[in-house]
């Protein structure tokens, strides 16, 4: 864990303990149950025994009351000033600089909506296992998950009020005992303040070198009342954030990159102007009006080739639209970071009812509105009269003896504009608890209600699929270049505003918590924390009369005419959940503890478990701590993975289809966006884990610390899809089970359906590190340092799969890379601090399903390079009112390392942990009204 308090000028008799002490009651993760005001005429003697309660606080990880931050169970905490150094401002930046968040959910891959209705959600993902396994906390309570449909289960991490934050401890041990066995990846508490006065007022702006993605902050808090004095205390936090968004066009590295040269298999046959279908009759009609060229093979022809329509459409002879056609390069007219409008409010009312009894109420809400433009809608239309084409096109196929219509035209909605999707995710929460000291037990009663509302809205670029359809057959609608006016005006005329997907999300609990001290014990009291919950979620989805119309171009299913019923379906699910754990913490000696916990849960439709916890803290030597822990995990199937309606569509990427080439002799003709059915499964069992810590921190000296701990985990019934890559690659094994095939053994569907698939094994080790050379003439120099590598990762995609290794390559949906680490150099002098940090992931093997159009075969294996940012970021306190802050984020303007991937929508390199904004400049600036 990294350490930022100020060291004693002299050692105590146990150092390590005192310096952890300290951090421990600046980075307590609740308010201690038994703060309790000094009343006028309290003698001394009481009030230094109400200040000796103080110094007992909860830590993440445990729920008994200990003087001492260092517990068996790993915990990393960044504070509020270390987390304004990394120059975020949200909840979704910070998690993406934890070196143990792998392949989280972020804005980049969820542009892609791969999670198929969860288009907005941001999402962590400690040790790569899975967001679904990440508990993401609020003051050491849950949040309503993200209510939208989809394969992941977790909160979104937009819902956290960013502005209120005060720190952020990361329990990297899994499958908590005390905060919910379903967190087998681990826990990150988001703690705001708990006890505020005056007014602080905060203001910051960013914006990019290249321009794109600029950012604008304000921050306020207020709060009144001095729990100590006046028994009360009412704050409140609102935070407003802007943040721009970024064309592809923005960035050179984006133009440097043209799918045309590197990737063209990954381009569309869909352009603006449209691409014609035609048959071998109406080519040779056309190569003998001189329109096209002898010898001319093709059936894909378009009359603006070869000049094309760039930048978009361009001409590309190996690309799908072929040499007589054009392609489009989508990655040339996209958004690659959306434009998003930020709300939060957390508010906080304490009163102290009676000596040693407290009430208090919290109340928090956010509102984020992002709006996510991918390229124009592609639509194919078929059979369409000869008359819609241009001259003198038109006139060479009205020849005597050719049909009066053509196959159909392969179509980019230019004109229509760039689809548009604005999600708003509004989370809210209200707790209302008590907290104090009854006889011999210290107590904690809370209240909640969590709230989640998604509504995915269709903004711009989606029209009404049956006008649009009638109005390309009349010509109105011109497929080949600009349309008329009065074709202009109906297309304004049909274009979609709809809230197309709205969903809910509710959870509300009561919770509970009693500790005490039972005995004594060599190395000090006995503790016991005896707790439980009883939770209620739900969920709701609501599709619109018009998603549910099957008429909008660009979300329907083709194999339904407008009009007919949609199998999209609207869904009510919900459950009960009961819980209850109990803790022991022993101090055998002055330096041996023992710690064990058991959890039992319930839920409602799945069934029950108990899960134990154990953990060992050993501290030999003064400046050395020894610490272990082992337990097991639960992770209950969410209500999407029961219940979630049955969702349409394609795979996420162009995979071939080994069966096809084999016997057509091509991997060209047998590659596709594949048409897949992606469902839920009532009779899901729930995911099982072990897992495993062991680790060491050392301090030799008052400047100097370091950690080392290794974790192992392992699930068993992994909850998911077998994965369109694994099922595409081994049609021996899965035809007729996950792949139908029409007859001419063409793939015409894939099943995506959850079940549980196999197990998954992970370890490896995180380190931590801390170097200060203390205080000298010319400030404090100090190096923090964290570090994660990952040893194995190996997962079973199916019950008839072997383990495959995800460790240093890109698998199915995310790379697991073997080596991340951020470090900080950091100089104090006063009233100036600067902080020069790196963030590195290391390089790991491409992803391969894509192929090369002239050599009919693969792409060759190649190697993502590392990726490594480094920031610039300082402060300078004017007065005891003023504060400037100021950073450069990545300084050497490094851009995303290029990648063939083709699993998510952005090509060219990967977006779940790459920056695409490049170098870019914020300057902020705090008053403090005192």
């Amino acid at each position: 864990m990294t350490i930022r308090t100020s060291r004693p000028s002299r050692r105590g008799e146990l150092p390590l303990r005192q310096t952890l002490l300290r951090l421990a009651l600046t980075q307590a993760l609740l308010l201690p149950a038994g703060l309790v005001a000094a009343e006028d005429g309290s003698s001394d003697a009481e009030i230094a025994a109400k200040a000796a309660e103080m110094d007992t606080v909860f830590v993440t990880g445990s729920r008994i009351k200990r003087i001492d931050g260092e517990t068996a169970l790993p915990i990393e905490i960044i504070t509020r000033e270390e987390i304004e150094t990394r120059g975020v401002t949200t909840a979704a930046e910070m998690v993406k600089t934890l070196t143990a968040n792998t392949a989280p959910l972020a804005d980049g891959a969820s542009i892609t909506d791969g999670t198929s209705g969860q288009r907005g959600f941001n999402g962590a993902n400690l040790r790569g296992v899975g967001v679904s396994s990440t508990l993401i906390l609020l003051n050491g309570r849950r949040l309503a998950n993200f209510a939208s449909p989809g394969d992941e289960a977790g909160v979104d991490l937009n819902n956290i009020p960013a502005g209120a934050i005060e720190r952020v401890e990361v329990l990297k041990d899994g499958a908590s005992a005390l905060y919910g066995s379903d967190a087998i990846g681990g826990v990150i508490n988001f703690i705001t303040r708990s006890d505020y006065q005056g007014i602080d007022l905060s203001l910051l702006g960013a914006d990019t070198q290249e321009g794109g993605a600029d950012k604008q902050t304000a921050t306020i808090s207020a709060g009144f009342g001095d729990m100590s004095t006046d028994r009360y205390n009412v704050f409140g936090v609102l935070d407003v954030q802007h943040l721009g968004a970024l064309r592809s066009s923005q960035r050179d590295f984006i133009r440097d990159r043209p799918l045309a040269d590197l990737l063209p298999a990954l381009m569309s046959s869909n352009t603006y102007p449209a691409n014609i279908d035609i048959n071998s009759a109406q080519r040779n009609a056309l190569i003998n009006a001189g329109l096209l060229a002898p010898g001319t093979t093709r059936n894909r022809i378009n009359p603006s080739s070869p000049e094309c329509n760039p930048p978009a459409t361009v001409y590309a002879p190996e690309g799908p639209g072929g040499p007589v056609a054009c392609s489009y390069d989508y990655m040339k007219d996209t958004e690659i970071y959306p434009d998003s409008d930020k709300i939060g409010f957390m508010g906080r009312a304490a009163v102290e009812v009676a000596d040693g009894h407290r009430l208090f109420a919290e109340l928090s809400y956010t509102k984020s509105e992002t709006t996510y433009r991918l390229s124009p809608n592609p639509q194919r239309i078929r059979n369409l009269p000869i008359s819609v084409l241009p001259e003198p096109y038109r006139t060479a196929l009205s020849a005597p003896g050719l049909p009066s219509t053509f196959s159909g035209i392969r179509l980019r909605m230019t004109e229509a504009g760039n689809r548009s999707n604005e999600v708003t995710s509004e989370g809210s929460r209200i707790v209302l608890g008590a907290e104090g000291i009854a006889g011999d037990w210290d107590y904690s009663l809370g209240l909640v209600r969590s709230e989640n509302k998604a509504t995915d809205s269709y903004v711009d670029g989606y029209v009404l699929f049956d006008e649009f359809d009638a109005a390309v057959r009349s010509g109105l609608i011109n497929p080949f270049g600009p349309s008329s006016a009065q074709g202009q005006a109906l297309l304004d005329d049909i274009t979609i505003n709809d809230d197309a997907r709205k969903s809910k999300g509710v959870s509300e609990s009561f919770d509970f918590n009693f500790t005490r001290a039972l005995g004594e014990l060599e190395g000090g009291d006995i503790g016991l924390a005896l707790g439980g919950e009883l939770r209620r979620e739900s969920q709701r989805f609501t599709p619109s009369a018009l998603l549910l119309s099957n008429n909008i171009a660009g979300d329907r299913d083709s194999s339904l005419g407008p009009g007919d019923p949609s199998d999209i379906l609207p869904s009510n699910d919900s459950r009960n959940v009961a819980s209850a754990y109990a803790e022991l913490n022993a101090p055998v000696s002055e330096t041996l503890e023992l710690q064990a916990a058991l959890r039992f849960d319930d839920y409602e439709e799945v069934g029950s478990t108990f899960n134990p916890k154990f953990g060992v803290r050993w501290q030999p030597r003064e400046d050395l701590i020894v610490r272990g822990s082992a337990g097991t995990g639960f992770r209950a199937p969410s209500l999407n993975d029961l219940h979630r309606p049955t969702v349409f569509g394609v795979t996420s990427s162009l995979i071939t289809d080994p069966q096809c080439a084999d016997a057509e002799g091509s991997i060209d003709f047998c590659t596709d966006q594949w048409p897949v059915e992606r469902q839920s499964n009532p009779d899901l069992d729930p995911e099982r884990s072990r897992q495993f810590s062991l680790g060491t921190v050392y301090e030799p000296s008052e400047t100097f610390n370091i950690g080392l701990e290794y974790w192992h985990l392992q699930k068993k019934d992994v909850i998911s899809t077998l994965g369109e890559q694994i099922i595409i690659e081994s049609p021996e094994l899965y035809n007729g089970l996950y792949i139908e095939r029409d007859e001419d053994g063409f793939i015409s569907n894939i099943i995506l359906r959850k079940e549980n698939q196999g197990k998954l094994k992970t370890s490896g080790f995180d380190i931590s590190s801390r170097l200060s050379t203390g205080e000298t003439d010319y400030g404090t120099f100090s190096v923090d340092f964290t570090g994660t590598l990952i040893t194995k990762y190996e997962r079973q995609f199916g019950p008839l799969e072997p383990y495959r290794s995800n460790l240093g390559r890109f698998l199915n949906d995310q790379v697991i890379q073997r080596w991340r680490h951020r470090i900080a150099f950091n100089w104090d002098s006063g009233p100036l601090g600067l902080t020069f940090a790196n963030n590195y992931s290391s390089s790991y093997r491409d992803q391969n399903t894509t192929y090369d159009p002239v050599s009919d075969s693969r792409l060759p294996s190649r190697d993502v390079k590392a990726y490594s940012l480094w920031d610039l970021t300082g402060s300078y306190k004017v007065n005891e009112q003023l504060r400037v802050r100021a950073g450069v984020l990545n300084v050497f303007d490094e851009e995303p390392p290029f990648s063939n991937q083709a699993y998510y929508f952005i090509a060219s390199y990967d977006p779940t942990y790459t920056d695409p904004r490049g170098r870019s400049f914020y300057l902020g600036v705090e008053y403090k009204f005192r």
